[in-house]
């Protein structure tokens, strides 16, 4: 990351064939009130270049000219990195993914397996006519091998070739993101500088960049690489899913630098020695390469866990010494609005996915002339992978060697969390995203404008304070700044009239929590100890009665802590320097009080006497940020009522009866969270995001509590509720129960929480009910699957929303 310093450093030329410094275009927040250490300058790298032909057709043909003949830097000659584009460049390739000695090995490897079993399986007498028929056998299933590799490499690779065509592709593709991002996409100019310079210096040594993006909408394949083009640097090849390379834009794509894996290798020895030969073939070509850290679009707005499998090819590469060195380019890319965030909701509500692809995005006129605001995309400094690695093993024991399976993970593992803590330390918060997280930590229903901008501001300076960026909006002020951000989020927000002053609220709070959930990763800490405190300070009473035990605190914040292990990114300092760190924050902004012991130690923390002034209004916002996410964990571990078995006058009924379907159990899950959401047993409606309680679930299979086996899942024996005799009902005690009530104590008070005597039989009545009718789907599937015959699906209309 920059030092302070540079993040107000002046604006970066881009325009010019060789990049100048000149000094800032507009006026920035710096230059008229006090700097920050934080405050964001920003350079928009396209719409000094765009014109609407309705508008102005003389521009807009001029600069289809320009492009066209390569006028000034739109000529992108001798763009940094390695020569790509020439005649011939992708048989060069292929060449060498078809040649590589790794490819080679399996390929005889897989052969000569492949012999011997059929020689055992035939059960052929051994001799020298049987070896030679072998042999024989083995160099024709070789060629086979080498024609579906040859097919595999041609299919798999990019073809950077035609550098006119490159030109061609960065005008339309800018002039699409201008109609739609009409703000435009902006980088930090310090940081484009130095990387650039890191580019200079990795293409002397034929060494790559390798960039980690965010990912959060199909926009982010175009925007690096708009960028890199932008910059003079050669553009990388990027990973892609398979399913985009279909006829037109597949091609389109796979010239503009996309180069095409299966989403699932299945077990394919063979592709999978393809994919790390021609990520070797890249590497130490020292051309650039882009994948998504994250693997897939988060749906939730929030950074999702490492994903291992393209991070762990790259890693090979150098593990086996085939690559010298690479830098690793983490990025992130921040948007006021993500076009797809709609399509998201419905998925994450279970509505199924319809089939999508870029085409239908790039090609659907209501994207065209969209004002979705603007794209911030910064990048951190680049660090060298050979580098992390040799620390990385120094600090290991002397016995312990990277290739091994489990250190190769564990390397993997910090690799990826690193990747990830980096993206969120050069992340910019938008506007959208101020507003959205301000309206969703709101007690009533709505908030005026000048209140909406004071709690805006007081969050931007907590940001900030938090080591955190703003998007800097040049010399506007913060009251024009929303009032952008709430024309930019549209219907998403809506705004009363006729009242004594301008009102606004939240609309589609399940789309707007998207935003918020940019916000999160800046104030885990902070949440978690205000959720852990609630559950002294929800009781009321005097001060002194909600005042929380430090030995109290810490055995909760270290609860949750591992409960959302797999939801945030946490600090990698661990849990004590972590919560001290937090609690003296929050002391230090007058939000709690910290009294020590003589020793030294904490003794206990309570609410500070301004806050209870403020009505609680800052210790209520972090609690409000975690909420839903305790709420959809609660949620989780009372669904896994659902999978005790029924009752039966046979014994061995549990034992015989067949595992529950583990997409049946999630679906079911997700129902019963919709009902108790609707009967106000839930207070958040992105509490039944099926991402989240995907999350939960899969936290609970770690800890034990549920068994997951070829596609079913069960609650292991240990944590299994018992029924009562008399009745068969679920009985309201055991492990399982006291987990989910050690969740429940964080939750947010609400009218059916009060009386906590009447939350248990509705809660446990209901999910009794749906899962009742979930065993006997599942029996009956299992039955008819026995007799042969294929059921026909029982379905549950879903409440209408």
């Amino acid at each position: 990351m920059p030092p302070a310093d540079d993040l107000a450093a002046p604006d970066l030329d881009l325009i010019a064939p060789t990049p100048q410094l000149h000094p800032p275009l507009v006026p920035s927040v710096a230059s008229t009130n006090a700097a920050t250490p934080h405050d964001e300058e920003s350079r928009d790298l396209i719409r000094r270049d765009f014109t609407h032909f309705r508008e102005d057709p003389f521009s807009f043909l001029k600069q289809i000219s320009l492009h066209y003949s390569g006028t000034g830097w739109r000529a992108y000659d001798n763009p940094i990195g390695q020569p790509i584009y020439y005649k011939g460049f992708t048989e060069n390739m292929k060449a060498r993914v078809v040649g590589a000695q790794a490819l080679r090995n399996k390929i005889e490897e897989l052969a000569e397996r492949r012999t011997r079993h059929e020689s055992e399986a035939l059960g052929l007498p051994q001799g020298a006519e049987t070896e030679a028929k072998r042999l024989e056998r083995k160099r024709e299933l070789m060629r086979q091998l080498e024609e579906v590799a040859d097919g595999i490499a041609e299919n798999m690779i990019c073809k950077f070739e035609n550098k006119r065509f490159i030109r061609g592709a960065y005008f339309l593709c800018s002039q699409l993101l201008s109609r739609t991002y009409h703000q435009g996409i902006h980088v930090s100019s310090s940081e484009v500088a130095h990387l650039r310079q890191i580019a200079t210096m990795a293409a002397a040594k034929k060494q790559s960049l390798i960039f980690l993006p965010s990912h959060r909408s199909h926009v982010d394949y175009v925007s690096l690489q708009v960028i890199c083009y932008r910059l003079g640097m050669v553009l990388p090849f990027v990973v892609a899913g398979d399913n985009l390379n279909f006829p037109i834009v597949g091609t389109f794509l796979q010239n503009a630098g996309a180069f095409y894996i299966r989403r699932s290798f299945g077990g394919d020895e063979l592709y999978t020695a393809a994919v790390q030969s021609y990520i070797d073939a890249i590497l130490q070509g020292g051309f650039n390469f882009e994948c998504f850290i994250e693997g897939g679009r988060s749906r939730t707005g929030k950074l999702l866990p490492p994903k291992f499998g393209i991070l762990g090819f790259v890693l090979d590469a150098l593990l086996s010494g085939r690559v010298e060195d690479a830098w690793i380019v983490p990025v992130s890319t921040q948007y006021d609005k993500v076009i797809e965030t709609e399509a998201y909701v419905n998925e994450l509500l279970g509505i199924p996915k319809q089939k999508e692809n870029l085409w239908d995005f790039l090609s659907s006129s209501k994207y065209l002339s969209l004002k979705m605001g603007r794209v911030d995309i910064r990048f951190h400094d680049a660090w060298s992978l050979r580098s992390f690695i040799t620390d990385f093993t120094s600090k290991q024991s002397a016995a312990s060697i990277p290739t091994a399976p489990a250190m190769r993970l564990k390397l993997l593992r910090s690799l990826g969390y690193r990747v990830l803590n980096d993206i969120n330390a050069v992340s910019v918060v938008m506007p959208t995203s101020l507003i959205g997280t301000v309206l969703l930590t709101l007690r009533g229903r709505g908030v005026s404008k000048p209140e909406l901008v004071s709690r805006i501001t007081w969050l931007a300076a907590r940001i900030r304070a938090k080591g955190g960026r703003v998007a800097d909006f040049g010399g506007l002020t913060t009251p024009e700044v929303v009032d952008r951000g709430l024309e930019v989020l549209g219907d998403l927000v809506g705004s009363v009239d006729g009242l004594a002053e301008e009102t606004v609220y939240a609309v589609d709070r399940f789309q707007l929590s998207f935003y918020r959930n940019m916000v999160m990763h800046l104030f885990v800490g902070e949440t978690i100890v205000a959720a852990s405190m609630y559950t002294r300070i929800k009781a009321g009473g005097p001060a002194d009665t909600q005042r929380v035990p430090y030995a109290d605190l810490l055995a909760h914040v270290d609860f949750l802590s591992r409960l959302f292990r797999g939801e945030f990114v946490f600090d990698t300092r661990g849990l004590l320097p972590n919560l001290q760190r937090t609690l003296e924050g929050l002391g230090t902004d007058r939000v709690i009080s910290v009294t020590r012991k003589s020793s030294g130690e904490v003794d206990y923390v309570e609410l500070h006497p301004d806050e209870r002034l403020a009505g609680r209004e800052n210790f209520d916002f972090y609690c409000f940020l975690l909420w839903p996410f305790i709420e959809s964990s609660w949620l989780a571990g009372v669904s896994i009522f659902l999978l005790t078995p029924p009752t039966s006058s046979n014994p061995s009924a549990s034992a015989s009866s067949p595992p529950i379907s583990q997409k049946s159990f999630e679906a079911t899950a997700q129902l019963a969270g919709k009902t108790l959401y609707h009967q106000g047993d839930l207070s958040y409606f992105e509490a039944v995001n099926k991402e989240t309680l995907k999350n939960a679930f899969a936290r609970f299979r770690e800890e034990g509590i549920l068994v997951v086996k070829d596609g079913t899942v069960q609650i292991a024996p240990e944590w299994m509720p018992e029924r009562e005799p008399a009745t068969g009902g679920i009985r309201r005690e055991g492990r399982l129960w006291r987990f989910v009530e050690k969740i429940s104590v964080s939750r947010r008070e609400g009218k059916n929480r009060r009386d906590s005597s009447s939350v248990g039989p509705r809660v446990l009545g209901l999910m009794e009910r749906l899962g009742a009718e979930l065993w006997e789907t599942q029996a009956a599937a299992a039955a008819a699957a026995a007799a042969g015959v294929k059921p026909g699906a029982k379905k549950r209309a879903g409440a209408k929303l």
